[in-house]
């Protein structure tokens, strides 16, 4: 596979995404790169975070049913930007974490503000595991290794990211390039831009890439963002693939702006993607659980109703679900 290098177009198809590969590290093209580790210094000294409490004790623990029927589509917020996503065909969870802290460590590290909405030993069974990159809130080994135990499941992550998985014994993994797909039994997942970067340590910053996901199922599409900035990608994911049935767009982490706005969308922005998108329904994600950034833990759900959003921009709390049709 090649790693970030634009496809050429055919005629009747979308133009290819932007190359992403400079031969040696990712890089977010057309677009402003992520801060860095002296821009991260400068933000920790100059500015503080929005006060939130240390937790909330205000999940109500739900339990998924262990298959839906007909053409229905089910998804639950667990946490975060981890959501299960049940058809008939197929269940997908994206991004599962179950820590307590987003951190290579057990013991410090940002640290869970809420519970799970979903126990893991609640879980229907797992299909698919949809990995957007390789962060510690994104990409949570703990969880990853007691899924891969069950056996059920198959891991799709963008390029690079598949040697860390397969060195914890989790797999079977698939590594996607934007552009490309995977077809599984009954679902095609494909591998879409975000504006991003990655990084697990020091040295290894933007060695892997990070990515959403469309997925075609059941004659429709399930478009998850990942963690990502505002940008053009919106448009031509809907030019590819059109409007989604379904969104998931992050709205949190988003503060100090001139720190974040690369990497993280506000608020207004999300709804500008939504509408871009031209989703039916959307969900936020990334907010509620973890406070990552000077935004107060529920401060983006506060900002995003107060931002003239549209009905179908939905808020749902870790553990509840809502229901489509076809």
């Amino acid at each position: 596979m090649s790693r970030g290098k634009a496809s050429q177009a055919t005629e009747g198809n979308p133009p290819p995404f932007a190359q992403h590969f400079d031969g040696k590290r990712f890089y977010n093209p057309n677009s402003p790169q992520a801060p860095g580790w002296l821009d991260a210094l400068r933000w920790k000294l100059t500015t503080r975070g929005e006060r939130s409490p240390r937790f909330v004790s205000d999940v109500l623990q739900s339990v998924p049913p262990r298959l839906v029927e007909g053409a229905e589509l089910r998804a639950t917020l667990v946490n975060h930007s981890t959501v299960l996503l049940q058809q008939r065909t197929s269940h997908i969870l994206t991004d599962p974490i179950w820590s307590q802290h987003a951190s290579p460590f057990s013991w410090i590290g940002p640290r869970r503000r809420r519970s799970p909405g979903v126990r893991l030993e609640d879980l229907p069974r797992i299909d698919i595991v949809l990995i957007s990159h390789n962060h510690f809130d994104h990409l949570d080994l703990q969880t990853l290794r007691w899924l891969a135990a069950r056996g059920d499941a198959v891991f799709i992550v963008p390029l690079g990211v598949a040697r860390l998985l397969r060195s914890e014994q989790i797999g079977p993994v698939y590594e996607l390039d934007w552009g490309a797909a995977k077809q599984m039994n009954t679902a095609t997942v494909h591998c879409v831009p975000a504006l991003h970067f990655s990084s697990r340590g020091i040295f290894d910053r933007n060695k892997t890439l990070w990515c959403g996901y469309v997925i075609q199922s059941q004659n429709r599409a399930i478009y998850f963002a990942g963690d990502t900035a505002f940008g053009d990608h919106f448009a031509q994911i809907r030019q590819r693939f059109g409007p989604p049935r379904l969104a998931l767009l992050p709205i949190g982490a988003y503060e100090p702006r001139w720190f974040m706005s690369p990497i993280h969308m506000d608020p207004p922005e999300a709804v500008r993607a939504h509408e871009i998108l031209g989703s039916r329904t959307s969900i936020a994600i990334h907010h509620g659980t973890f406070q990552l950034a000077d935004d107060g833990l529920d401060t983006p759900k506060r900002r995003l109703a107060a931002s003239s959003k549209p009905d179908s921009f939905l808020v749902l709390e870790n553990g509840q679900s809502m229901v489509m049709d076809g």
